[in-house]
């Protein structure tokens, strides 16, 4: 070997290798490919263009786009068949001594001289650059037209299936609101919908399900029809018979008979809304056709999984099906909310870590399955390659069949096998065409998914992952961090950059806890998936070794819900963010700023300190800190008027960090924002002046992460629902509730209150106060946080304090009482020399009752205007208060027209200043000097 041998440097994928001689299977990397891209963007634009457009304009658009195409080519053939502009050398200076030598000329039969002839004279590298510059033009028009043909096919297909939506009888009968018989195949999982508040009431629980309607026979007006129409059923059935709906399978047929209606929105991917309803011959669903024996054996899995996990903790139990099989059947509402705050949402849906574990398993590190050293299940069995090729395919349709062909379950196929596609050629750049590749296929399979933001979402995350998470993790690892956990934070960045425009553009708010909760659980979610995915195959086969491999499981599902919780728990876990398409871009640009600057923010780590405590401080909050900027809640502040929409939430201060809390409004997030912002964390009573749901279906969030001491209620318990649902929450959350009676009195430091209504019951009652003497005093409430306050109740009462109300029958309602709102307690409240009273839902025979029972009742302050100032207001009453202000809670745009015109009309002609949460927002009135601050 020569020395210049020697000296020559090695190509860098052998200089890398572990083996002297270099790599075994060499892969070099050459510029990305980017030639899929054009026609899948074209494809994924025209796709969602079509799906809504007329055929008219579809048909004129893809007429124009074949006639640009087609021109686009015959210019550029013709451009390639004319012959490059002619070159002549330059004249060379003759020598000034020696003659110039001349050549003499070829024969002229030869093969130079007929060269001569045909081809013009050209200077040195001139052919070279003309051709990089041809072939850069016809690789530009290839492109082009590519792309043009991608969008004729997309939106050709796409505008099919939107017109086999709107053609049939379904629409019709939908557009007219007809009754018909329907038969129809299922063809997604049955869901149990999420009780809403409608005014006082939940809404009425139902199932819903998506199935395609293949026979419809109306009841008046036409004949029977064949037809295949996707329709959305909603079954409103009875607690018993819900049970029977929410265990079909897909592709079980069923007879169904309901009332059809339009979906919500045009543009939707449904022919029609089909409600059965028990009057209708809901009950339990006739099944036609039991399912497909795939679908079968997939829910004998899914049943087993479930099963399974059983006995597992309540989190761990609702968190790991989701986690293996995407089925978020068993996931309460405050998991999902704070799995939502956290921007964890990804880890409840089927993704392409899924099939990539199970995989993986298969074939062991994709990287090696092709090589003679491959590892996994496979190797280890003697399994030759192509029966392990088959076995994965097969692997890949049980995965599509167990977690349901949904859009969200192809698309998770679709990229794992694109992941396994790029670990396994060694080469992340070949990832970008076989991800266009996929979007484009997709798309033309299922133009709909062309308007799914879930689709959106996955590749954009997707393509950060390849373009944006290499760069950033070789950032993060010259700076001196450690391989794997720079490329985990990368990959989160790269992620959360480029998802989170699009969350905001859904939500209107941004999470600043996604990147470290997605950090934190990301341990968790191998160990998790695996255990689980081991326990699904095992329920089948060995019952025992499934619970075993459930409850292993459990351990990493229940640490994902836990950092999911905490995240979700800090007081600047989310923060308001402008909504819609300006607020999407925004973001998008704050984050593309952040990315391109990350790198130097490294190289200074004490800006990296700065903004870690800014982090910091915007996560925690601090009561003071947050008062000084917004100025909310202004010191001093006696009590707030929570904004909860269309029901009441009222905080009454008792000390730094301790408030009394009076009804919890319809939704746990807004009341627990709305303690959050007031710093409160101990409530020694939480009050709760009715059953209905717009006032105690918050609770969980007003308990969650608080001392709370105890929950006091109405003696009448109706709704008996809701009586029970609160019953079963204190139970949960470990606090004894006890019942309020008229005279009772409480104090806590200046606070005190008196219960004025409503009257004892007429038959047996719940638990009440401790039975003290009836002296005026009021003692002090013991320092124990979560200790219930101390009352003077009158002389009669026997039930011990704090014991629990028991379930039973609706109690009997007293005399004057006609209902739940007339059941409302009633309290006068005193503090900082200051006088409210709440009023609560009475109507004007209970307000006349109450005038009646305490004709002694003093002059107020604050007035909270009875039923969210309904017209239903006892004049004689508001004459006789005289408020100087009155505060009105209500929702915006409410259905029931509160506040009446004509009671805050009133208000003002006694001389009462009115405030509303629905214009004004949160209220705070503070004193002695009574004032009220708007948020």
């Amino acid at each position: 070997m020569t020395p210049r041998q020697a000296a020559r440097p090695r190509a860098p994928v052998h200089a890398e290798a572990a083996s002297p001689r270099g790599a075994s299977a060499p892969r070099q990397e050459g510029p990305t490919d980017l030639r899929l891209v054009p026609p899948a963007l074209a494809a994924w634009l025209a796709a969602a263009f079509a799906l809504e457009a007329p055929g008219r304009t579809v048909a004129l658009v893809c007429v124009t786009a074949c006639l640009a195409a087609a021109a686009l080519l015959w210019t550029t053939r013709r451009s390639r068949g004319a012959p490059p502009p002619p070159h002549t050398e330059p004249p060379q200076p003759a020598h000034p001594t020696r003659p110039r030598p001349t050549a003499q000329a070829p024969p002229a039969n030869s093969a130079p001289a007929q060269a001569a002839l045909t081809d013009p004279p050209r200077r040195p590298g001139a052919a070279g650059r003309g051709g990089a510059r041809r072939a850069g033009r016809w690789g530009l028009a290839g492109s082009v037209v590519a792309a043009l043909v991608g969008g004729v096919a997309a939106a050709a297909v796409a505008w099919a299936h939107a017109a086999d939506v709107r053609r049939g009888p379904v629409p019709a009968l939908a557009g007219a609101y007809s009754e018909a018989t329907v038969e129809l195949t299922v063809t997604g999982d049955p869901r149990p919908t999420r009780p809403r508040v409608r005014g006082a009431a939940l809404a009425d629980a139902s199932v819903v399900m998506e199935a395609e309607a293949t026979r419809v026979a109306p009841d008046r007006g036409g004949p029977a029809a064949t037809t295949r129409a996707p329709v959305l059923v909603i079954a409103y059935a009875s607690p018993r018979q819900r049970a029977a709906w929410l265990g079909l399978l897909p592709s079980t047929r069923l007879r169904v008979h309901g009332r059809l209606a339009p979906p919500t929105h045009d543009g939707a991917r449904l022919a029609a809304v089909v409600r059965v309803d028990d009057d209708d011959g809901g009950g339990a669903p006739r099944i036609v056709a039991g399912p497909s024996p795939a679908q079968r054996a997939a829910g004998r899995l899914r049943a087993g999984l479930r099963a399974a996990t059983d006995g597992l903790a309540p989190d761990a139990r609702a968190l790991l099906p989701g986690l293996v099989v995407g089925d978020t059947s068993r996931v309460p509402p405050d998991l999902d909310e704070a799995f939502r705050a956290a921007d964890m949402t990804h880890l409840l849906a089927v993704s392409g870590s899924n099939l990539s574990l199970i995989l993986a398993l298969l074939i062991g590190p994709p990287h090696l399955a092709a090589r003679a050293e491959r590892r996994g299940l496979a190797a280890r069995m003697g399994i030759p390659l192509r029966l392990t090729a088959l076995l994965g395919g097969a692997l890949t349709l049980g995965f599509v069949i167990v977690c349901r062909p949904d859009p969200s379950v192809l698309r998770a196929a679709a990229c794992g096998l694109i992941t396994l596609l790029a670990i396994a050629t060694g080469r992340r750049r070949s990832l970008l065409p076989a991800l266009a590749a996929a979007v484009l296929v997709l798309v033309l399979y299922d133009p709909w998914l062309a308007r799914s933001y879930g689709f959106l979402l996955s590749v954009l995350a997707t393509g950060a992952l390849l373009t944006l998470a290499p760069g950033l993790s070789a950032a993060l690892r010259r700076r001196g961090l450690p391989p794997r956990p720079a490329e985990m934070l990368a990959v989160t960045v790269a992620a959360q950059a480029v998802c989170a425009p699009v969350v905001v553009l859904l939500s209107g708010r941004v999470s600043l806890v996604a990147i470290p909760c997605n950090l934190v659980a990301e341990l968790a979610v191998a160990p998790a998936m695996v255990l689980g995915f081991a326990a699904l195959a095992a329920a089948p086969l060995a019952f025992p070794v499934a619970e075993c491999l459930a409850w292993l499981a459990g351990w990493p599902a229940r640490w994902i819900a836990t950092v999911a919780r905490t995240g979700a728990g800090l007081p600047g876990a989310e923060t308001a963010w402008p909504g819609g398409w300006a607020g999407g871009l925004l973001l998008a640009a704050v984050s593309a700023v952040a990315v391109l600057t990350g790198g130097r923010l490294l190289r200074h780590r004490l800006l990296c300190a700065l903004c870690a405590l800014l982090l910091l401080l915007a996560l925690l909050r601090p009561a003071p800190l947050v008062r000084v900027i917004t100025g909310w809640p202004p010191p001093g502040w006696r009590m707030v008027v929570c904004d909860v929409g269309q029901g009441d939430a009222l905080v009454l201060s008792a000390g730094p960090g301790t408030a009394v809390v009076v009804d919890t409004g319809p939704e746990p997030r807004a009341v627990d924002r709305c303690l959050r912002t007031l710093g409160v964390v101990r409530v020694p009573l939480l009050l709760l002046t009715h059953f209905h749901a717009d006032h105690v279906a918050g609770l969980s969030g007003a308990v969650r992460g608080r001392a709370v001491g105890a929950i006091e209620t109405t003696p009448l318990r109706d709704p008996p629902e809701q009586a029970e649902s609160v019953r079963r929450r204190a139970e949960a959350a470990h606090i004894p509730m006890i019942t309020a009676t008229p005279g009772e009195r409480r104090r806590i430091g200046s606070l005190s209150w008196e219960v004025l209504w409503p009257p004892p019951p007429a038959g047996p009652t719940a638990p009440t106060a401790p039975t003290t003497p009836t002296a005026p005093t009021t003692p002090t409430a013991p320092t124990t946080p979560t200790a219930p306050t101390t009352p003077t109740a009158p002389a009669g009462s026997t039930a011990p304090a704090g014991s629990t109300a028991p379930a039973g029958p609706t109690t009997p309602a007293a005399p004057g009482v006609e209902g739940p709102n007339d059941a409302s307690v009633t309290l006068l409240v005193r503090t900082a020399g200051l006088t409210f009273l709440l009023l609560g839902d009475l109507e004007p025979p209970a307000q006349s009752a109450l005038l009646a029972a305490h004709p002694a009742l003093p002059e107020v302050d604050v007035l909270k205007v009875a039923h969210h100032g309904s017209a239903y207001q006892d004049p004689r009453l508001l004459r006789r208060l005289s408020p100087r202000l009155a505060v009105i809670s209500c929702g915006a745009d409410n259905p029931y027209g509160h506040p009446s015109p004509r009671t805050v009309a009133t208000l003002r002609a006694q001389g009462a200043a009115v405030l509303r949460t629905d214009s004004a927002g949160p209220i705070a009135i503070t004193g002695p000097d009574l004032r009220a601050a708007v948020k």
